[in-house]
């Protein structure tokens, strides 16, 4: 975390001549420069088993001179640009298993407080666990001008906030997947209760792009939590047994590594101690991505290894009518990198005469 690199602006124009049934189109967004988890090694994105497409995106490699060690090219040069798979009404499988609820006929219970975690412990069920979600953060070289860690584009007021690897794979990577579970929760919230989806107590593009900045950790002192408070929307959890199913948690480890994950529930011993929790995030073993996750404190293993206790910040998303107003001008402004919109390939059907022809008439 907290590499605040900026990411090349170029992105390679691609051009393509296909039938008359297929078109190039679509805007989607790029975000160079997202610090996202400190973790191993990353492995090449796992492609799920039911996409229809072969992997071409490999990068090439060229020798350092001064350390004789192969680099990777930047996949900005060289990825080739997959379709998304979706069906024919365009849904993804969670936009699918979350339809009902968008649509008000499968209605949230809220909790005693009205706050957002009921709906974020609804949209974390929506993941397959199967593998088909599956985990990738590269670091060699970072690739966040193409890519930022969500499974697939998450929009706010008409433009792409973050922005899904343009394979189709549907990879994510921990704090991005948090933050995509953040954005999906506030909007079914705001359907739900008949609210404008993309009014997240009034922010603009440009505060929720902000935010997600703090999401990354982009600077000193940011993190989720932050992001939450600074525009109101919640406020920080430092007493542990005040911790919900659905608040969102991010921390450091022993050996040096981050997560950012949401919060499932406590493992306690013997005497009811807490010694660690669970969680829902990405990269659960490795490439496997999207799944249930757990984690031991540092100070309650007999190696030393683990959870640093005294490195968590947890941010809490209250109830709708308990926001707070912000003000912008007191607000941490990060410009690590800056949002703009790559060529996407989308599909049409086919001609009449032709789906005609292909069915034997």
């Amino acid at each position: 975390m907290n590499l605040n690199l900026v990411g090349s602006r170029l992105l390679p124009i691609i051009s393509h001549r296909y039938p008359s049934f297929l078109v190039a189109a679509a805007l989607a967004v790029v975000v160079p420069g997202l610090a996202g988890c400190q973790h191993a090694a990353p492995d090449a994105c796992q492609k799920p088993a039911a996409a229809a497409f072969t992997a071409t995106n490999q990068a090439t490699t060229t020798i350092a001179a001064s350390t004789n060690k192969p680099v990777a090219k930047a996949k900005r040069y060289t990825y080739t640009p997959r379709v998304y798979p979706v069906d024919e009404r365009g849904f993804s499988p969670v936009d699918k298993a979350l339809a009902k609820a968008y649509a008000r006929e499968d209605m949230v219970q809220d909790d005693a407080e009205g706050s957002l975690n009921p709906y974020v412990l609804k949209v974390i069920s929506a993941y397959p666990l199967d593998g088909s979600y599956p985990y990738h953060c590269g670091w060699t070289p970072r690739e966040y001008d193409i890519y930022n860690g969500v499974t697939q584009d998450m929009w706010y007021r008409g433009m792409v906030v973050a922005k899904a690897y343009p394979d189709g794979s549907r990879c994510s990577y921990c704090c991005g997947f948090t933050f995509e579970a953040f954005i999906r929760a506030m909007k079914l919230r705001n359907t739900q209760k008949g609210i404008d989806p993309d009014d997240f107590n009034g922010m603009t593009f440009g505060d929720l792009f902000n935010m997600l900045q703090f999401w990354y950790i982009e600077g000193t002192g940011d993190s989720e939590q932050r992001g939450i408070t600074a525009y109101g929307l919640g406020h920080a959890v430092t007493d542990l047994e005040q911790v919900k199913p659905g608040d969102f948690l991010s921390y450091s480890t022993t050996p040096p590594g981050g997560h950012a994950v949401i919060f499932i529930e406590w493992i306690r011993d013997t005497q009811n101690k807490i010694v660690g929790f669970k969680y829902f995030s990405s990269n659960l073993s490795g490439t496997h991505g999207v799944g249930y996750g757990s984690g031991r404190f540092s100070d309650s293993n007999a190696n030393g290894r683990g959870i640093l206790r005294n490195s968590l910040h947890i941010g809490h998303v209250g109830a709708i009518k308990d926001y707070k107003p912000f003000n912008r001008a007191t607000i941490p402004q990060r410009n690590a990198y800056a949002p703009t919109q790559p060529t996407r390939i989308i599909y049409v059907p086919a001609p009449a005469t032709d789906s005609a022809a292909a069915s034997g008439k």
